[in-house]
């Protein structure tokens, strides 16, 4: 058994603060103020009491998605503000010192899409990019883990979101391991730091079939799943999950298959299911089942909460960024 499939019985849920500190911004200066990227997608920056309010729900783990594109200058040292990198720090910090566990990664990014011809030039800038976040964090102990990579795929294309191709597969394996290498070779704890690889745009069905799995105790696969797909993320899909349970039984078994079985642990970076006209109890039941299937085979999950919750965009808001009360308390019971 590896080290980190002992390591992941200590998380039992999780949450992300997305669209946030992976909010993009291109008309912003790169030495702009933290806060003004950081609200750039119309949340409010991201506040001790609102990561309590998590915790003290129930949470032991928040995933902190960040984005680095608009932070970093020229080649060759991509030398990320000092200003941006002290705020990650401090909201890392939030969490850190609740002595809960922190996913830190590389998210929205535009310069690792997974080509061959962009390969040579993907991976210089995530050593660059991980060898500073390395350093500033290098006396952190292993509540705090590295994510390599979000999602990364051929973006704007019919292989986006359809599992890739093997161009797209043998890419993304090798950015990884640029980010293993740099990660193990940075002083302090990174050299035993547990850390988290995704397969092509994290796919949970074709994509996972293909990662290149390190031999490293510490390393764990990083998935995303919003299934069923008609109820959790299409829109307008529907708004009744139905005890659909196929999609959901499937990726179970196929995670325990292809990982779990071979010692080889899993977290479920994202998952949710969006608010459609008020149907909590059916997302209540729906995150029911979902955990303890994950649960079943030793997989944890971290909701996807975006902050929104009007609109029509992706409604997977759950606690108000204001205030940090639940706008879903049933929601919230299922999940916690």
């Amino acid at each position: 058994m590896s080290d980190a499939l002992n390591f992941v019985k200590n998380i039992k849920v999780g949450i992300n603060i997305g669209n946030t500190l992976d909010a993009t911004n291109a008309n912003l200066p790169r030495d702009a103020a933290p806060s003004a990227f950081e609200t750039a997608w119309f949340n409010p920056v991201i506040t001790e009491e609102l990561v309590d309010s998590m915790l003290n729900s129930g949470f032991n783990l928040i995933r902190i998605p960040v984005s680095w594109s608009n932070h970093m200058g020229p080649e060759p040292d991509f030398l990320i503000e000092k200003s941006w990198m002290d705020r990650v720090q401090e909201v890392v910090d939030y969490v850190y010192k609740r002595n809960a566990y922190i996913i830190l990664n590389l998210h929205h990014e535009d310069w690792n899409y997974p080509y061959y011809d962009n390969c040579e030039a993907a991976c210089r800038k995530m050593k660059a990019v991980w060898s500073q976040i390395c350093e500033r964090f290098a006396d952190y102990d292993e509540h705090l883990i590295f994510e390599a990579q979000n999602e990364p795929r051929k973006i704007g294309t019919e292989l986006e979101w359809n599992g890739g191709d093997e161009e797209g597969w043998k890419v993304v394996n090798i950015t990884n391991r640029a980010f293993l290498e740099t990660v193990r070779a940075a002083g302090g704890h990174n050299s035993d730091r547990y850390l988290m690889i995704p397969g092509y745009a994290a796919n949970c069905t074709v994509g996972i079939r293909h990662i290149e799995v390190p031999e490293d105790p510490k390393v764990m696969i990083s998935v995303h799943a919003y299934e069923p797909y008609e109820f959790a993320l299409q829109i307008p899909g529907r708004k009744t999950w139905n005890h659909d349970t196929a999609m959901i039984d499937s990726l179970m078994q196929s995670l325990k298959e292809l990982f779990i079985d071979k010692g080889m642990p899993v977290i479920i970076g994202e998952f949710g299911a969006m608010n459609k006209e008020g149907n909590e109890d059916e997302r209540a039941e729906w995150v029911k089942y979902f955990r303890a299937a994950a649960a079943g085979i030793g997989v944890p999950c971290v909701w996807w909460d975006n902050g929104l919750f009007e609109g029509e965009g992706e409604l997977f808001g759950l606690f108000n960024r204001h205030d940090g009360s639940c706008a879903y308390p049933k929601l919230l019971a299922g999940l916690v």
